[in-house]
């Protein structure tokens, strides 16, 4: 047999052998991953994660224990991992209020680096004075030397015959808004048909996840302010299209905006673009 017959042998060989070792490691026998870090779970467990670990923070406000959790899947800015998973739960249809509990931590992180206070949420019964707290507990189990984690949450009816010592700016829910502004605004700087909505409470405080509902003829969406933290907590934006006319309102009831549209407007050089408008919701 010729040496160039042994060379194809060996090489039918290899080829055979490293087919057979991916058809066991793939097919028969593949890996299975077993008490893995947090940090090292696929991108939607990370976001169930973090939905979880905001559900126990909108309940007990304990901004210390969320930090602690969130440091377990290392996100480089929590703040901002957090309002990215806002955004796309709220584009993937999400129940708002899921959204806004995610809203509602990743201002608190914001809140916290730049010194503000820190929002509360408190629900009510409807028929009494008396606060209702309802709390969720988040267990992380350890074992060594590997780490198991078991997150449950336990809803626990708190009642307490007195308030809070301190209360925050974050309004009662379901309190009504009034419309203080609305301008309309030609900034070439901005995208074209910017809408800026901004929501204060009586005080003139930023509102984190308050949410708020545009409609136009034959469409309805809804947002969140807080979702970007950089341009204020109480903040939320939306691209309006040429020729459309909406309507702007805040999910809690109050005063409407209406006739809100983008105008035309012309540049120095006589282009033309799309100008925004710019409105302002109080609470009373």
């Amino acid at each position: 047999m010729r040496f160039n017959d042994y060379r194809w042998i060996w090489l039918l060989t290899l080829i055979l052998g490293f087919g057979l070792g991916l058809t066991y490691a793939w097919e028969i026998s593949p890996v299975q991953y077993v008490d893995a870090e947090p940090h090292s779970l696929r991108d939607d467990f990370k976001d169930h994660f973090r939905s979880v670990v905001a559900a126990a923070y909108f309940s007990n406000q304990d901004l210390d224990r969320a930090r602690a959790r969130l440091s377990l899947i290392r996100d480089p800015d929590p703040s901002q991992a957090l309002s990215a998973q806002a955004q796309r739960m709220l584009a993937g249809g999400e129940s708002p209020e899921l959204v806004n509990q995610i809203a509602v931590l990743a201002s608190a992180f914001q809140g916290q680096e730049i010194g503000q206070p820190l929002p509360t949420v408190i629900e009510n019964d409807g028929n009494s004075s008396i606060p209702t707290v309802i709390s969720s507990t988040v267990v992380v189990k350890s074992t060594s030397p590997t780490t198991e984690l078991e997150m449950t949450i336990t809803p626990v009816p708190i009642f307490t015959p007195t308030p809070r010592p301190t209360r925050t700016p974050t309004p009662t829910l379901g309190a009504p808004y009034q419309l203080v502004g609305q301008d309309t605004f030609c900034e070439t700087i901005l995208a074209d048909g910017l809408l800026q909505i901004f929501v204060t409470n009586s005080s003139r405080k930023p509102i984190p996840g308050a949410e708020i509902i545009i409609t136009w003829d034959g469409g309805e969406e809804h947002f969140f302010t807080g979702l970007k933290p950089e341009l204020g907590h109480g903040y939320a934006d939306f691209l309006m299209t040429e020729a459309e006319n909406y309507t702007v309102r805040m999910a809690d009831g109050g005063t409407a905006a209406t006739d809100v549209f983008a105008e035309t407007c012309t540049d120095t050089a006589g282009n033309t673009y799309l100008g925004g408008q710019r409105i302002s919701f109080q609470q009373p």
